[in-house]
């Protein structure tokens, strides 16, 4: 069973930086391996203040493949597109950061179903293995105990025998790795921010947790998992 580490960062500044710093480090720690990295990022405003401060790392940028966990099926330029949140920070002119490759959900395509097929597609081409394998994924957890577009009571979290989903949440379809691909990534971190996130965060730790409630609990990769949380949100716990 995977197990967990928590780590405490006093405010939401801190959070951004520490998640910013381990994501160079395990990015760096990969290409001293590997001629390229293939990384999955989440979504969402948590890690926004992260990939700003990430972008500015002198890290081989022109090695790593950038790829999003999930993504709402919105045009490019929509101001909840996750492509554009990572377009104006971790990706943004002048910023070493964008000399990555990035590789976004092609949400111009017909529908959803053909941009999850072809988000599939890529990965297999990327990324060796069976499930495909991926360097490192890092990602949010919900106040719902969602993470990518994974959320209770929908049919994505079930789905093992695809690489990519369809998952639907606060009215729009999204296109979303599957908890098989995301345990197959050699590295795992969540990042968790605010006290909304409180009870959701407690149950991802709890190894009793029954992932049908709380569905970032099927992501059970092989080597421990990194939980940054501030203060807000791991009010009560302790680093472990």
């Amino acid at each position: 069973m995977t197990s967990y580490r928590l780590q405490i960062c006093p405010t939401a500044e801190d959070l951004a930086r520490q998640g910013a710093e381990q994501i160079a480090s395990l990015i760096d720690q990969a290409l001293g391996e590997r001629d390229r990295v293939q990384i999955a990022l989440a979504g969402g405003e948590t890690p926004r203040a992260a990939y700003s401060l990430l972008a500015r790392q002198h890290l081989p940028w022109d090695r790593v493949d950038v790829l999003l966990g999930d993504e709402r099926w919105v045009p490019a330029e929509d101001p909840s597109s996750n492509a554009l949140m990572l377009r104006q920070t971790l990706l943004a002119a002048g910023q070493p950061g964008s000399e990555a490759r990035f590789h976004p959900v092609p949400t111009h395509l017909a529908d959803p179903v053909a941009g999850a097929d072809a988000m599939a597609t890529l990965l297999e081409t990327l990324c060796p293995g069976i499930p495909p394998q991926l360097d490192l994924v890092l990602l949010g957890l919900g106040d719902d105990g969602h993470t990518a577009s994974l959320f209770p009571g929908t049919r994505a979290p079930e789905v093992n025998d695809r690489w990519t989903t369809i998952g639907e949440g606060k009215g729009l379809p999204r296109v979303s790795l599957t908890a098989p691909v995301l345990s197959a990534a050699r590295r795992v971190l969540f990042l968790v921010s605010g006290s909304g996130k409180q009870q959701a965060l407690r149950r991802l730790l709890d190894p009793a947790e029954d992932p049908r409630r709380t569905p970032a609990r099927l992501v059970q990769p092989a080597q421990e998992v990194l939980v940054l949380a501030d203060q807000a949100a791991a009010a009560g716990l302790a680093s472990g």
